[in-house]
C-alpha cells in the first residue's frame, strides 16, 4: 500500500478515536443518546477533515513517489537521468538534491572507471595485435617458405599434400593479420576515422559475404582520437551484430555531419531485436563506450519497425547505427 494511504488511515484512525474519546470524557450522557442527524453531520465532519488530510498528504508525500520511481529506472549506462525541481525547502526536497547529487557522483565514477578498463583493453589489443604481426605472422610466413622449398623437392602425390598444407598455413596467416587488423584499426591511426570506415566495410564483406553499402561525409566536425574510436569501436560492433543475429545479407552504414556533431547509420533489414529480451554484453559494450565521452546510445527497431537500430548521440547530436 503507497505510503499516503498507509499515514492517512493512521490519521483517520487516530481523529476517530479522538473524537470519540473527547466526546465519552466531556459529555458521557450526550454520547449514549446521540441523535441520528447529529452523529451524520459529525460524520461528514469527519470524512471531510479525512479527505482534506487526504490531499494535504498527497502534496507531501508526491516528491518521495516520484523519487522512488526514478530510483527504480535509473541506470547509469544511459547517464542524465535527475529528480526534477529539487530544491532544499524540505526534507523530501533536501533528499531529491542528496539523489541528485549521489548521481552526479556515481556517473562520474563510473565513467572513470570505464575509462581505465577501456584503455586497459586498447593497450592490450595493441599488444596482442603486435605480437600476432610480428611473432605469429613471421613464423607462419617462415613455415610457407620451408614448405615452398621442401614441395620444390617432391612429385606426385606428396607435391599434392604439401601444396594442401601451404594454402592452409596460407589460410590462417590471413586470418592472423585480420584479428590483429580487427583488434588495433591501423587505418584509423593512419588515415582518419572515414578511411578507416571504408575499409571496416571491406574487410567486413570480405569476410561475412554480407553487402554494405557506405555513404561517408568527408566535411565532418573535429574529434578527438578517442571519441574517433568509440565512433569506429561502435560500428565495428554494430556490423558484428548484423552478422552474428540479424541474417541479412545486406547492410549500411552512413557516416554524417549533422548540427555541429556527428551521426552514424549502420542499419539491416533482418529479424530485429527480440521482444522482452535483455542487451547482450556488445550494446552494453557499445553503451558504456558512448557513455565514456559523453554520448549516449538507444537501441531499437527502424522507423518502419523491420530491423535494429541503435542510436547514438554524439556532441550532442543523434547518431543512429543500426546493428
Amino acid at each position: 500500500m503507497p505510503l499516503v494511504y498507509r499515514v492517512a488511515g493512521v490519521n483517520a484512525l487516530v481523529l476517530v478515536a479522538a473524537v470519540a474519546v473527547t466526546l465519552v470524557v466531556l459529555a458521557p450522557r450526550k454520547f449514549s443518546s446521540f441523535a441520528a442527524d447529529e452523529a451524520l453531520v459529525l460524520t461528514g465532519a469527519l470524512v471531510l477533515v479525512a479527505l482534506v488530510n487526504l490531499v494535504v498528504l498527497r502534496r507531501i508525500v508526491r516528491p518521495l513517489e516520484t523519487l522512488t520511481s526514478l530510483a527504480r529506472r535509473v541506470d547509469l549506462t544511459r547517464p542524465g537521468a535527475r529528480m526534477p525541481g529539487a530544491a532544499a525547502s524540505s526534507e523530501a526536497g533536501e533528499l531529491a538534491l542528496t539523489f541528485n547529487d549521489m548521481l552526479a557522483r556515481l556517473e562520474t565514477e563510473r565513467r572513470e572507471a570505464t575509462g581505465r578498463v577501456l584503455e586497459a583493453q586498447e593497450s592490450e589489443r595493441l599488444r596482442i595485435a603486435l605480437e600476432l604481426h610480428d611473432q605469429v605472422g613471421q613464423e607462419l610466413t617462415a613455415v610457407l617458405l620451408g614448405l615452398a622449398r621442401v614441395r620444390s623437392l617432391l612429385d606426385g602425390p606428396l607435391r599434392t599434400d604439401v601444396e594442401d598444407i601451404q594454402e592452409a598455413v596460407r589460410a590462417s596467416l590471413e586470418d592472423v593479420r585480420r584479428i590483429a587488423l580487427e583488434l588495433r584499426p591501423e587505418a584509423l591511426d593512419d588515415l582518419g576515422l572515414v578511411s578507416a570506415l571504408a575499409v571496416l566495410c571491406e574487410r567486413f564483406a570480405q569476410r561475412t559475404g554480407i553487402e554494405v553499402s557506405q555513404r561517408l561525409d568527408e566535411h565532418l566536425p573535429e574529434l578527438g582520437h578517442d571519441e574517433e574510436l568509440v565512433v569506429y569501436r561502435v560500428a565495428q560492433e554494430a556490423l558484428t551484430n548484423v552478422a552474428r543475429h540479424s541474417g541479412a545479407d545486406r547492410a549500411e552504414l552512413r557516416l554524417n555531419a549533422r548540427n555541429g556533431g556527428l551521426m552514424v547509420t549502420v542499419s539491416d533489414r533482418g529479424r530485429g531485436l527480440r521482444a522482452g529480451g535483455e542487451p547482450g554484453t556488445g550494446i552494453r559494450g557499445m553503451r558504456e563506450r558512448a557513455a565514456l565521452i559523453g554520448a549516449t546510445l538507444d537501441v531499437g527497431p527502424n522507423e518502419d519497425g523491420v530491423g535494429c537500430a541503435v542510436t547514438l548521440m554524439v556532441e550532442g547530436v543523434a547518431a543512429e547505427a543500426h546493428a
